[in-house]
């Protein structure tokens, strides 16, 4: 599936493409996507064919119902969806004798001090990712036990890299800790949000997907090529991308308060991530 769309949310008009794909390895796609003009999200299921299709879909169920013809949208809409997600999610468990459960990671427009900001939030290890010019930022932290591991220090990042556990998940749509990180950042002009199931991540590195967003213009083409390097590496999982420009309307980067006025071979030196969606704990 590859969804191309161009959205305006008051004045900031934004280009995104939605991508998803079985893979080479599995017989079934347990991702999910959405993108509506203020909100765009990738949801990873878990639980085998068909609870992992019904866990990712009730996710981006929950999140359409309250985003759907809303934009920009509140951090109470984001949270309500994240308490739908976790509900709708549990009732496909009770119908499973493994059980079923959801990543879900994205981004959501909302309006922060009278100026248009992203909401980026995930639970799991689906990621999202913010790019201008060559700079590529990793925004969310993967919930898992690899993760954990390197951030206590017990491991160092080459052994995260090999470490045969490093994707068992810790947090999840649907499990006993369900609850959400998230950040908030403002919209810029020229910047990209990169959301992506780890099908993406697991195979390509972060620098090759940099260098493919900064090669790249199209925002579907951008979505595809990612799609393809993933599958060229191994394709072992589902793969999903999506990817949302900001055009024009926003603010722009190096104006007073923005990240890099400081620092521009560095847009992002001076950014601040601050926590502001209390995600649900089952």
């Amino acid at each position: 599936m590859s969804e191309r769309a161009t959205f305006q949310v008051g004045p900031i008009v934004l280009a995104a493409a939605a991508v998803t794909d079985v893979g080479l390895k599995r017989k079934h796609n347990e991702d999910a996507v959405l993108a509506l003009p203020a909100l765009y999200l990738v949801a990873d299921g878990m639980g085998g064919y068909e609870a992992g299709d019904q866990a990712s879909a009730a996710v981006v169920e929950a999140f359409r119902s309250v985003a759907e013809d809303r934009a920009p949208l509140t951090l109470e809409l984001i949270r309500e969806a994240l308490e739908r997600a976790d509900d709708g999610v549990a009732t496909v468990a009770d119908g499973t004798s493994r059980g079923a459960g959801s990543t879900v990671a994205g981004a959501a427009i909302v309006d922060y001090g009278g100026s248009p900001h992203w909401v980026i939030f995930n639970v799991g290890d689906s990621r999202v990712y913010r790019h201008a010019g060559p700079v590529l930022q990793q925004v969310t932290i993967d919930h898992s036990l690899g993760q954990e591991l390197y951030d206590a220090g017990r491991i160092t990042a080459a052994e995260l890299a090999v470490f045969p556990d490093r994707n068992v998940i810790t947090r999840a749509i649907g499990a006993l800790d369900a609850e959400a990180d998230s950040w908030l950042l403002p919209l810029r002009n020229g910047e990209r949000l990169l959301i992506c199931s780890d099908g993406l991540t697991t195979e390509v590195p972060d620098e090759l997907i940099r260098q493919t967003l900064t090669g790249s213009v199209d925002p579907v083409d951008t979505a595809n090529a990612l799609v393809a390097l993933a599958k060229r590496s191994g394709g072992r999982d589902n793969i999903s991308v999506v990817l949302v420009e900001v055009r024009s309307g926003a603010a722009d980067f190096g104006v007073e308060g923005a990240p890099g006025a400081a620092d521009e071979d560095d847009p992002f030196l001076l950014e601040t991530t601050i926590p502001v969606v209390e995600g649900t704990s089952g």
